[in-house]
Order: C-alpha cells, then structure tokens, then sequence
C-alpha cells in the first residue's frame, strides 16, 4: 500500500490509495473524508506490473496536467501508466465501516456489498506505457517526487535521479551521489529557500544530507534502515519517529541559532584541475553571466555562473558520475538531436580523468529570472564509456594484455568537422591523450546514447599528456588531423582522416559496434622540450598556416610554423606537413608552464605555476615579452581564453584561471614592447 496526492482534489480531504494485489494488479482508489462520516473509496484505475520476482509496487505519484501516473516497484524499475479522471467505478460510492476493513456500497435493502472489487472488472487493466527495468538495481525504488516539471526517483543503490517526460516515455537526464556511504536513500524533500534535502540511512544512522553544503546537517542513531519511520522539520524545530524493537521512539530537536558564517562558499572540495568556458548570457535587466565548466580532484563537474555585477561564482548543476578525478574537459558547441529551443547555449560536455572514464553531457544553459542565478541549467546525461568495462566484450582477449586499470586520460579534444555530408551518420568523434601512452580515438551517436572506442595507437610508448585536433580546409575536401605531446617533450603530428571515415563506415553497417582500428604513423614528430609538455594550443593563421604553441615543464616555450602539403595525384591525395619556423624560449617561467594560447600570429599568453601570466609578442625568431600580470591562483592547473568585443568596438581578451580556486582577467593587447631600461 502506498499513498500519494488525488489529482484534481484537494489534499486536505482526499487522497489516492494504491494497493498491489495478486499477479501484478495493482488498484488506485480514490478516498476521500469528512469530519462526522465515513470515508468515501473510489475505484478509479487497474493497472499491471511488469512480471518479476517480487511483483508490486513501492511508491507512486501522479501527473496531473498529463493525466499520468509515475511508479517505481519492488525490482527497482520506474513505470509510467496512463491515468484519465474519467475513470469511474460501476458503483457512485462505498463506505468502509466496521472499523475501516470493509469496502461497501450502502443500499436501501441495507446490506452491505463489497462494491469495488465486484465491479472492477468494469475498468480496464492498463499496461506501463513505458518502463525502464531495473533503473535502481535489485533492490527496489522507494520514492518518486515531481518538482518544477522534472520527475525524481530514489533508491537503495545510492543514487537519486532526474528524469523528464518525452513523448510518453520517461527518459533519465542525470543521476546524483549525494555523498561516499549514502547507500540507501529514502526521500527527497524541496525546501522554500532552494535546498534540496536528501533523507536516507547511512549504516545505522538516519541521515539528513543538504545539496547546498554538501554535507549531513543531521545524523541520528536509530539502528538503519528496514523500518518504519517519519521525518518532519521546521524553523522552530526537527522530529523523526521510528519504531525500534517494536517500541515507537521519538527524536526532537530544538532550532538553535547558527554559529558558523560561510564567508565564501567553495565550488569543489578539492582542487579545480581544468576549466572551459561555455559562453556569455544576455539576461533582460542583470548583467551579462559568463557560464563555465569546471572539474575537480574531487570527482565532480560543476556548471557555474559568474556574474560581471556580483562577481559572484554560483553552482548551477553538480555532475557526480565520476569513480576518480575528473583531469580534462572538452566542448561541442551546438544544438543536439533532443529538440531544445534556440534560444541559449547548448553544448555537449565530454568529461574524462581517472580510471579510463569518460562521460558525456548535453547542457543546455538560458536566461531566467525567476531562478536565484537567473540563469537556469539543464543536464542531459548522454553516454558514457570506461576501458575496462568493455574488456570482457573483446574477442581472443586472453592473448592481449589487459589494460590497466589505473590508466587516466590526461586530455581530450573534439575533432571538428566531422558532422558533415561525408558521413553516412553524424559521428561525432573525440581524442584522448592516456597516461598508458596511446593516443585513442572515441566516436559519439548521440541519438543512440553510444560512446564506442574507433581507434588508438601506442606510438608515443610513454604517457600522452595533451592532444589537440584540427580541421585543415582545401578545394574539394578536408583533413582531419591531431597533435599529441608526451612526457618527453615531443609533439606529433597525425592524419587520421581515413580512420575516422573508415570507423564511421564501421559504425553505420555494425549498428555502433567495431573493434578499434589502428591509426598510422604520426606524419611528422618535433622534439619541442626537454621533458613534459603541459600546455598546447593550436591557431590557424590568414594564410592558411598553423601556429603550435607549447609550454613544458622546465619553464619553455616553444612555437612552430606549419604548413599542410598534398602530396600524390588527386584521387590519392595524402598529407604532408612541412615545418616552416621554430622558435623556442628557455625559462619564460620559473616553473610549469600549464597555460598556453595564440591569442593573434603573433601574439601569445601564457600562464605558469610560478603565478605569472605573461604576453609575448611573436617576432621573427624570438618571443619579446610585453607584460606580465600576477594572479592570485596557486598551482595553476589550467586557463581558457576568448575574446570580447567592447561597446566601443575595442577587443579585449579574457581568460579564466584555475588551479586552488578560479580567478577571471580581463585585458587589452598593446603590440609595442615595453621600454629597455638602461644599463648603470
């Protein structure tokens, strides 16, 4: 038995009745009372749950405005019913008496009839319009919550998630982890002042955890979980019942006044290792909100607004997935395949790091004024993809060696361009920089929610720190092409057009199955640096020219000159890259460089962990520097940068800082050196 709110009767004298029964059968029964008479049941609906072991339900909401009904059951699966106020018992009326066992209809004969059961017949046995089995394990679902349009489901597996309804079909957006140990969540409760509340047992205590701290505000012993209980707070105070040895105890606490300000609430819990900015909002009557990305040492990735006024960051949307630290992001501008509106800034979000994971997000970020941001978020979990998850689907795998397990991706890079006519179905693709020294090619299907493995390659034989893809434009085509950069200090350059286009091929006819390809020879390898390379960028010049611009670990600067060649007869073109210019600068910093960007040809910044974010002007073989600037950030991690166009058409360049927090600069570009001081 579970009860949950009538649609389309008031709370405070009805209520909905949901029993399971035999075979799956499971009745909603209307009730309804009033003071000084006996309550009034209802059959309204007989529905059926799908076949499994331990058949009925565990909870059940209503949605109104759909005319739905959301329930989870015992096997931990979400179902979705159809539910019309139309639906009417045969009978007008029955009453429960003889101390509320009884569900009768009265007559004028005054015999008593049980009326519902005997008429239920009258009503149709309504099949789940959609179903997704085993959404929260085996160990059941145990309650359903509709907030501002959004379906939430908890469980006993740990997780709580948000759903949304499409075309009759239920569909996940996101799954949360509220903290390490939570294994049994009970209920979800929206406070009036934005909090989200996550109630559940944590070993034998009954534990109350805030989304917005992060952290139990409550922790009662009560001996776990399989009992029965209650939970109710207010400003004044807080009370949980719950029965113990068959006794019935009593938990109150008295408010007390809070001790503890927060001066400045911190974005993760531990250091932020990477940063992308999504891009600027133009919200009616606030100032304009830049909306960035960012993952942390402490598995998390935060979407987060900062606002020009305020200068104030704050959370949008935590994403939890990760098993380990989250080391690189990457960003596809774009709209998807899910019909969000054109207005705002939709992307998908790659997230990589420890333990060969990867997941995929579509974000979805507009103005609104009615949020506490006024700008509100939507996450969308695509796909995701872990190494050695996918090892027991390989064939003759006890010939290879197995991959290791704490292999890490170390960065990541869309491929642009490959959304394009030339292939048969819009692959995206994806390169991953790994710490096991492979350079490795992922391809993406959104619609079909795949992320698949195409290709990789271990010709660096050491751990791959950065990658950066590119797309090189000519007269009757494109080429797709990558630079990777070890621990060595050396930068490679590949041609992976053909494997993309033969993976894609793959794809189409397996139905998003391959075994990965393997990709050739790098087309050309330069030894920029002594050691690791910790920072790359590429920028195409006006003459159709790359800049590659490199930072390492002794403190240099490399930048060379490439230049795309073709080679053979039309029909069998290939690549050639000629290198046309280095230009290296020893000890630019006294410590890492881990930031570097080609902000023009011939203008560069670049950030180090020595807290130093320098402009260099590019002149023919040499970098002269123009200014440096200090920021406030310790253990540079990463930096983005774009540009701003000013009302007065002045450019500046911003860029976003992240390391032990997130610092935001903002600056113009002067192409004159400063003055040379003068020897004594």
């Amino acid at each position: 038995l579970s009860w949950a709110p009538s649609p389309g009767l008031p709370p405070d004298t009805s209520a909905a009745l949901l029993a399971s029964g035999p075979d799956g059968e499971m009745l909603w029964l209307d009730v309804t009372y009033r003071p000084g008479q006996a309550p009034c049941v209802r059959l309204m609906g007989r529905y059926l749950l799908p076949p499994c072991k331990q058949r009925w339900h565990t909870c059940a909401t209503f949605l109104p405005q759909e005319k739905l009904l959301v329930c989870g059951d015992r096997r931990g699966s979400l179902l979705l019913f159809p539910c019309s106020s139309s639906s009417r018992c045969a009978a007008e009326s029955t009453s429960i008496v003889n101390g509320g066992t009884d569900l009768v209809i009265e007559e004028s004969s005054n015999e008593l009839e049980p009326s519902c059961l005997l008429h239920k017949e009258a009503l149709s046995l309504e099949s789940p319009l959609s179903v997704l089995f085993g959404l929260h394990g085996k160990t059941g679902v145990t309650s359903v919550t509709i907030h501002r349009g959004y379906i939430y489901s908890t469980g006993r597996d740990g997780v709580y998630r948000q759903l949304r309804l499409r075309d009759q079909q239920l569909e996940v957006l996101q799954k949360h982890r509220p903290c390490k140990g939570l294994q049994w969540i009970e209920e979800l409760r929206f406070t009036s002042d934005g909090d989200l509340l996550v109630l559940g047992f944590h070993a034998d205590n009954f534990v109350v955890w805030s989304h917005r701290t992060g952290e139990n505000i409550r922790c009662i012993p009560c001996g776990g979980g399989h009992r029965s209980w209650s939970y109710c707070s207010s400003p004044l105070a807080e009370v949980f019942a719950f029965i113990k040895s068959g006794d019935v105890m009593l938990y109150r606490c008295e408010a007390e006044p809070c001790e503890q300000q927060v001066l400045l609430a911190s974005l993760h819990g531990r250091e932020i290792t990477c940063v992308r900015r999504l891009g600027a909002l133009e919200v009616p009557g606030q100032a304009t909100f830049n909306v960035f990305v960012t993952g942390s040492e402490d598995t998390t990735v935060c979407v987060l607004v900062l606002s020009e006024n305020s200068r104030a960051a704050v959370p949008l949307a935590r994403l939890s997935d990760h098993i380990s630290s989250v080391r690189t992001l990457a960003l596809a501008m774009g709209p998807g395949d899910e019909g969000f509106d054109d207005e705002g800034l939709s992307a998908l979000l790659f997230s990589a790091g420890g333990r060969a994971q990867i997941e995929c997000y579509r974000l979805l970020c507009a103005g609104d004024t009615a949020c506490e941001s006024a700008v509100a978020c939507q996450v969308m979990h695509v796909a995701s993809h872990r190494l050695d998850k996918h090892w027991e689907q390989k064939k003759n795998r006890h010939k290879l060696v197995k991959m290791d397990p704490e292999t890490r991706y170390m960065s990541l890079s869309v491929v642009p361009g490959t959304s394009t006519k030339q292939l048969p179905t819009p692959w995206k693709f994806l390169a991953a920089a790994c710490s096991d020294g492979s350079v490795r090619i992922f391809g993406l299907l959104e619609a079909a929610r795949k992320l698949v493995l195409v290709a990789e390659s271990f010709h660096h034989q050491r751990c791959v720190l950065k990658v950066e893809a590119f797309l090189h434009t000519r007269a009757g085509g494109e080429r797709h092409l990558l630079c990777s950069a070890a621990t060595d200090g050396s930068i490679a350059f590949w041609d992976i057009t053909g494997p993309i286009a033969d993976a894609a091929d793959a794809l189409h006819q397996a139905e998003g199955e391959m075994q990965p390809l393997g990709l050739d020879a790098p087309l050309v390898t330069v030894m920029a640096h002594s050691c690791g390379v910790n920072s790359l960028h590429i920028r195409q010049t006006a003459q159709g020219q790359y800049l590659v611009a490199s930072g390492s670990d002794d403190g240099s600067i490399h930048v060379c000159l490439l230049e795309v060649a073709l080679d053979g007869g039309e029909g069998l073109a290939g690549t050639c890259l000629q290198v046309l210019e280095r230009l290296s600068r020893p000890c630019a910093h006294a410590a890492h460089v881990t930031g570097i960007r080609v902000l023009r040809p011939d203008l560069l910044l670049s950030a180090s962990v020595d807290q130093r974010l320098t402009l260099w002007k590019r002149r023919p073989g040499e970098l002269v520097p123009l200014s440096t600037t200090f920021f406030h950030v310790p253990d540079l991690a990463e930096l983005d940068c774009w540009e701003l166009l000013e009302a007065g058409g002045e450019l500046r360049y911003c860029c976003v800082l992240c390391g032990q927090g997130l610092e935001m600069l903002r600056g113009t570009a002067s192409s004159k050196p400063p003055p040379q001081e003068e020897a004594p």
